[in-house]
């Protein structure tokens, strides 16, 4: 399957509740934060690194504008066709995948995330907590204030009037509180462009884009209960910025955008619309990269293959095309083919963990031998101090078990569990693994990983 191995869709539920879902109100406002919970464990997570590279070529500058620290691997790339993105604790920012197919050029990805840097900027995220533990007294507030009103009055209406009448002054104030919160964002985004020379017509445009989308799809906006200026309020900001259109050279990161952007489209759709969308007459690399991922999902490997030799002919540099070239090999059963194009691919780009990974899992499909499994185990451990997953623990865990070494074999395993939230299994299986093994440097890693189990049952 795709999904399974390239795209690498993750959920990770213990992440989002903890990083989003910080101080669960009472009342009305725990309905609307409860079912933000509910969508924050279905959240999938797509791991590709030539997407991350341009995300974090088009974010690094910004951040570094904002004298914020810059971590690569805080960008998260969520598979969901909205047009959105946000911003969680620890700098993390989430873009999704339909912002990015929206878009025509990475100066509106730009725009997106400039804004999304100014909620980080604005201290934006702490403030809402505080809001939130604000709107918590409230709502507590006007419970009891309800509760006296039923016990005067003895009748249950009393109460009742008295409950919505507080609750909606405060949300009332919590979306006006929000609203000059996206304002501030918006202003501080303009800054951060104008810092690395950027201009907002992206943004302006990507406005218009999201106001025409809620006219195809009948959304009427009112002033009321909203967390976010009303759209056309905001183009009529950014008009004021964008004073002249901008002129001058292309944008030197527009190639790398389009073929990214064919690429998700690609894996996100069905051939047929792929097909459609980039024809056979169009014979732009994008385009090819395209059709090479439809044929793949059509399973029709030959020809996925020819598209792939074509692109390779024209860039042998590009480590993406033998990444992909490695995947196609790998999914059609061609294992040592497959081998040998993930370890081009990680010639051409050796820092990657995801490549790491890649070339592990080919080496260890393939029969290795004693000294290529010792080859995944480096591979994946490397992987793993840059990108921790549960699919390369897994990994490490096989790769741990045809060497023969049960202690390290199940302390991955149990890693693996952790990362899927399985933590009885994966505490039975640390304690199995202390058993097994003398080793101080594993058992210190066992013992780290047995008070995180621990400290996530007391949580």
């Amino acid at each position: 399957m795709v999904e399974k191995t390239y795209q690498r869709l993750i959920t990770s539920p213990h992440y989002f509740l903890k990083r989003l879902i910080t101080g669960i109100l009472p009342g009305l406002a725990f309905l609307a934060l409860s079912f933000s919970a509910a969508r924050a464990q279905s959240i999938s997570l797509i791991s590709d690194e030539e997407s991350e590279q341009l995300l974090a070529d088009i974010a690094r500058p910004l951040f570094h504008a904002a004298n914020l620290r810059f971590d690569r691997g805080n960008i998260y790339l969520v598979n969901d066709p909205s047009l959105n993105a946000f911003v969680a604790d620890g700098n993390g920012l989430f873009i999704h995948t339909g912002t990015i197919l929206a878009a025509d050029s990475p100066n509106e990805l730009a725009g997106v995330i400039a804004h999304e840097t100014g909620h980080i900027e604005g201290g934006h995220i702490l403030r809402q907590k505080l809001k939130a533990k604000e709107m918590s007294q409230i709502s507590l507030v006007s419970a009891l204030l309800a509760g006296t009103a039923a016990a005067v009055s003895g009748r249950g209406d009393a109460a009742m009037a008295v409950l919505l009448g507080s609750q909606s002054s405060a949300l009332t104030h919590y979306t006006r509180y929000r609203t000059q919160e996206e304002r501030s964002a918006d202003e501080a985004a303009l800054k951060l462009l104008a810092a690395t020379g950027q201009t907002p017509q992206g943004m302006l445009t990507f406005m218009k884009r999201i106001n025409q989308n809620n006219v195809l799809n009948g959304r009427e906006e009112t002033p009321y209960f909203r967390t976010h200026p009303i759209t056309q309020e905001r183009i009529s900001f950014f008009e004021q910025a964008v004073k002249n259109p901008p002129s001058g050279p292309a944008d030197p990161r527009q190639e790398k955008f389009d073929r990214v952007k064919a690429k998700l489209y690609a894996f996100l759709n069905s051939p047929e619309q792929t097909f459609s969308k980039y024809p056979a007459a169009d014979k732009s690399v994008a385009a090819g990269y395209a059709r090479a991922i439809a044929r793949f999902k059509q399973l029709k490997f030959a020809a996925a293959q020819k598209e792939m030799d074509e692109l390779i002919k024209k860039e042998p540099g590009n480590p993406f095309f033998h990444e992909l070239k490695g995947q196609i090999f790998l999914e059609s059963g061609q294992i040592k083919s497959a081998a040998r194009e993930y370890e081009k691919a990680l010639a051409l780009l050796p820092s990657s963990p995801l490549l790491q990974e890649s070339a592990a899992q080919a080496i260890l499909e393939n029969n290795p031998t004693p000294l290529e499994v010792q080859k995944a185990v480096n591979l994946l451990n490397k992987a793993l101090l840059r990108r921790p997953n549960a699919g390369a623990w897994l990994l490490l865990s096989r790769a741990y078990g045809l060497k023969g070494d049960e202690a390290s074999a199940a302390y991955a395993a149990a890693e693996f569990s952790l990362g899927i939230g399985a933590r009885d299994t994966a505490e039975r299986q640390a304690l199995q693994a202390r058993k097994q093994t003398d080793a101080r440097a594993l058992k210190l890693k066992i013992d780290d990983l047995l008070i995180r189990i621990k400290d996530l049952n007391e949580k």
